[in-house]
């Protein structure tokens, strides 16, 4: 063996040796991240050890308006309770699975390997959330400002009764939700549950909103879109239809409409940008999908006015490509 070659090869092993050691290293970084966020288990609480920005960018909502959930639904009933000599689940280990379930789109099996409780415990535990939700948000007082009202779909596995009703025109299945929002894209009435095929206006006809317009609306209006036109709503302003003879009034006309009615649709779309787990319900009991929406519609609710920015869309949420139109 030459000089020049047990050289080379020495310095060869000092460059695989400073490779190993910088990977070390790197993994010596990452590796304390890696325990914290990606894999909890029975050490969930350390998500409320998080920092604030990765607190909200995992479960949506801030340190303060966890302890908020929190709080709400405690004084709905939510103590700790025992299943089959298990273990009691604390009420703040429910809320967190609440806020994950509906931030992300893990599947039950995922969620009890985060936070270390069996698939059934984490599925009874979901339910039992959004009902309460549900609960505390009917009693908010959705009273205000008449803005805007529109529908969207909500995609779901097909029933197993009468799950052909819930084919849309977009050939998927769907619960619809029709939301009514104020100036603020805040829910001030919904209605959820109808089959997708349903149109809007039945779907409007079918709600407890319209059997008491009168009295909730006084002189007030809203603002629809196309799908509400020769309808009989008096209470809905809609665009004139572009036959090709709309007067200059009528085009300034239907411009405002539009732009008023921008609000719900940025509503819609930045829930379900919010809380994705509406982007697809793998659920098929309509009753438990039913509570599911109308705990989001809360979250959303208790968001608004918060001085956060989508990193995804600062510019606005878009709605999903599955949306009623």
């Amino acid at each position: 063996v030459t000089p020049e070659l047990s050289a080379f090869r020495l310095q060869s092993r000092k460059k695989i040796a400073n490779g190993l050691n910088r990977k070390r290293k790197i993994l010596a970084v990452l590796q304390p991240t890696q325990r914290i966020i990606l894999k909890t288990g029975t050490e969930w609480q350390m998500m409320l050890n998080m920092d604030d920005h990765t607190f909200s960018r995992h479960l949506r909502v801030t340190k303060p308006q966890f302890e908020y959930v929190l709080m709400k639904l405690q004084d709905n009933g939510i103590q700790k309770q025992h299943c089959q000599g298990l273990p009691p689940v604390p009420a703040t280990k429910k809320a967190l699975m609440f806020l994950w379930y509906m931030a992300n789109q893990n599947s039950f099996r995922e969620m009890s390997n985060k936070f270390d409780a069996s698939q059934s415990t984490a599925h009874r535990i979901i339910l039992q959330k959004a009902a309460s939700a549900a609960a505390f948000h009917r009693l908010c007082g959705l009273s205000g400002v008449i803005g805007a009202i529109d529908g969207c779909h909500i995609r779901v596995q097909r029933p197993p009764i009468r799950g052909g009703d819930y084919m849309n025109r977009k050939s998927f299945y769907s619960v619809l939700l029709q939301g009514i929002v104020d100036e603020r894209g805040r829910f001030i009435d919904i209605f959820a549950g109808p089959p997708g095929k349903v149109y809007d206006a039945r779907m409007l006809r079918a709600s407890d909103f319209y059997t008491t317009w009168q009295e909730k609306m006084g002189d007030n209006s809203l603002l629809g879109d196309s799908a509400y036109i020769g309808q009989a709503f008096p209470f809905v302003i809609t665009p004139k239809r572009d036959n090709g003879a709309l007067t200059e009034a009528d085009e300034l006309q239907n411009s405002r409409i539009s732009r008023g009615r921008v609000v719900v649709e940025q509503a819609f779309g930045r829930m379900k940008c919010k809380w994705r787990r509406l982007r697809d319900l793998q659920n098929t009991r309509i009753d438990a999908v039913v509570m599911i929406i109308m705990a989001a519609c809360f979250l959303h609710n208790m968001c608004i006015g918060a001085s956060e920015i989508c990193q995804e869309h600062p510019n606005g949420c878009p709605r999903q490509a599955d949306e009623n139109e």
